[in-house]
C-alpha cells in the first residue's frame, strides 16, 4: 500500500469528501489537522508548492493536489494504481 498523507481542517467539506473516497478505497492515511497543529500549516504550504487550501494530498511523497484532483484520478481509473489498491473479487 502507498503512504498517504492528507492535510485537513475541521468542517472542510472538501476534506470530508477526500477522506470519504480514501476510506471507500480501504486505504490507511495519515491526517494532519492544520488547525490543531498550526506549525504543520507552513510545512503543507511548502510541500504543496505554495498552495494554502485544504485538503492537500500526498501519495508516496508525491503531491496529488486537493479533493478535485483526487476525484479526477478516480474518474480516469488511475487512483487505484497510484494507491496500489488490489482489486478483490
Amino acid at each position: 500500500m502507498a503512504n498517504i498523507e492528507i492535510y485537513t481542517s475541521p468542517f472542510c467539506g472538501f476534506c470530508y469528501r477526500a477522506k470519504l473516497l480514501l476510506n471507500d478505497k480501504g486505504v490507511d492515511y495519515i491526517e494532519v489537522d492544520i488547525i490543531s497543529q498550526p506549525k504543520r500549516h507552513s510545512e503543507m504550504i511548502s510541500r504543496a508548492g505554495g498552495l494554502q487550501t485544504v485538503p492537500q494530498i500526498f501519495i508516496d511523497n508525491r503531491h496529488i493536489g486537493g479533493c478535485d484532483e483526487l476525484y479526477e484520478l478516480e474518474a480516469k481509473d488511475k487512483l487505484d494504481s497510484i494507491l496500489d489498491v488490489k482489486e478483490t473479487k
